[in-house]
């Protein structure tokens, strides 16, 4: 048998299910190699004892049939549970302990899931790439001078150093789908609203959604699956927005089966940022679309061409609605000088944005959702890459200066925030290679909670691309 780390999710999941493994032996083979592999700093805390703890409670469980029973996983850092650190990445927070535990974790927990620590984020989650003053650089693995990609950065090089089987991470403008591209893995953010504990309802912009980091479609599926947490097969809305499920529940199933042939449009007409900054797409992430377009061809799906609607209006917009979000955090104004700048400049600026700018950048992104929703509805899903550059070299970020900093995150990930902004599912492949076995990823955008067709067409990639392998055989001596 392959060696336990090796395994996908749902295949411990299986052996779980039939007791060829423990949930023990499971957790104590991942914290291992965490303590003994985690060169690239995915995690900032492990708590042993409470993950040995609550595995032994889940093999003494007569109930074994819990979507993610036994099957490790580690909350980002901008999740709370109750007893672990609470710093989200900032030393305004250093030494900071929650109490009380985050809807998400418990909708995992509830699950079966095993935690067994916390994985890395830039301090609130502001960047798209992973580092802060208090953790430092988490790196792509076997890269250490290449960043993994952010927020959710840690997750994804868990993932991809084989500490983890998958990982939730969170995604308010690429923060999923950006590091699963970098670290060669799958990534998927849900629609607005389908994961009721962290759905980007009640946030200033509905822009950050929790989904799914792992090396396959399936996984993803999986994991997708244990957090929208259904009840009786109904996921548990507490709110009257509620994302449609054209799948009947079971997203898993559909990324099984694979199956179908869809329209997909590349997306064409530039970037929405195109109106405030020198947007340049480099060579190796056209040739990931090229090369996933001829697949798709040879698959027998329809593939023609879309155009971004009229973004003109998009970076201020934007921008403002990000400040907006920023605004709720509540530190002190003589407290300032213990952020890093680029949350000191985000939180700072957004001191000078009023209730009537607030209300018409909304406007403007509710109206912006809606021309984009009825350009893209001819089509089952939306083409573009995920990072418009290869993976940046540690140094690439001009850390000190935060304005600048935010202004290269938009020249690495132009395509990623405007599916934040209008509440759309899209989904990360790590499609294509590129020199030192780097991976370029690119994104398929799907229409409002049709999750099921993109995990269908990532599938029938899948089958094509070896990218699991890949990362498994890097994992390997």
């Amino acid at each position: 048998m392959s060696a336990i780390h090796e395994l996908g999710a749902l295949e411990l999941w299986r052996l779980l299910h039939a007791r060829q493994l423990s949930a023990v032996e499971v957790a104590a083979h991942f914290l291992d190699r965490i303590e003994r592999l985690d060169e690239a700093n995915a995690f900032v805390h492990v708590d042993v004892e409470l993950a040995l703890r609550r595995a032994r409670e889940l093999d003494d469980a007569d109930d074994r049939t819990g979507l993610i029973h036994g099957l490790p996983f580690a909350d980002k850092a901008l999740s709370l549970r109750e007893g672990q650190p609470a710093d989200m990445g900032s030393r305004w927070l250093e030494g900071t302990i929650a109490d009380a535990t985050d809807p998400l974790p418990r909708v995992l927990d509830a699950g079966g899931g095993v935690v067994l620590g916390r994985t890395a984020s830039p301090e609130f989650g502001f960047a798209g790439y992973t580092r802060s003053a208090l953790h430092g650089f988490t790196t792509l693995p076997g890269r250490p001078d290449l960043h993994a990609g952010g927020s959710s950065g840690g997750a994804a090089a868990a993932v991809a150093q084989g500490l983890l089987p998958f990982a939730p991470g969170s995604d308010g403008g690429g923060s999923i789908r950006i590091p699963a591209a970098t670290c060669g893995l799958v990534g998927l953010k849900p629609t607005r609203g389908r994961i009721p504990a962290q759905g980007g309802v009640g946030q200033v912009g509905g822009l950050a959604t929790a989904g799914a980091i792992a090396r396959s479609v399936i996984d993803v599926a999986l994991l997708t699956d244990a957090l929208i947490g259904r009840v009786n097969g109904v996921a548990p809305h507490e709110l009257v927005l509620r994302s449609p499920e054209r799948d009947d529940g079971s997203l898993l199933a559909a990324a099984i089966r694979g199956e179908g042939r869809y329209r997909i449009a590349v997306m064409t007409g530039g970037t929405p940022w195109d109106s405030s900054d020198d947007i340049r797409i480099a060579p190796e992430a056209t040739a990931a679309v090229d090369e996933t377009v001829a697949l798709l061809e040879r698959f027998g799906h329809e593939v023609g061409e879309v155009a971004l609607p009229d973004a003109s209006g998009y970076p201020e917009a934007f921008t403002d609605l990000w400040r907006g979000g920023a605004a709720t955090i509540p530190i002190p104004v003589e407290e300032r000088d213990r952020l890093e700048p680029l949350a000191r400049w985000i939180i700072e600026s957004s001191d000078a944005l009023t209730a009537g700018g607030l209300a018409k950048a909304q406007l403007w992104a509710t109206d912006f959702e809606r021309r984009v929703l009825a350009a893209f509805a001819p089509w089952d899903a939306v083409l573009t890459p995920v990072t418009a550059l290869t993976p940046r070299p540690l140094d690439w970020y001009p850390i000190d200066d935060g304005e600048a900093d935010f202004r290269h995150q938009v020249l690495h990930t132009p395509h990623t925030s405007f599916v934040n902004l209008t509440g759309l599912p899209a989904i990360a492949l790590p499609v294509h290679r590129i020199a030192d076995g780097l991976s370029m990823g690119v994104q398929l955008i799907g229409r409002p909670g049709e999750e099921a067709t993109l995990l269908a067409i990532g599938r029938q990639l899948e089958r094509r691309v070896p990218w699991e392998q890949r990362i498994v055989d890097r994992m390997r001596p």
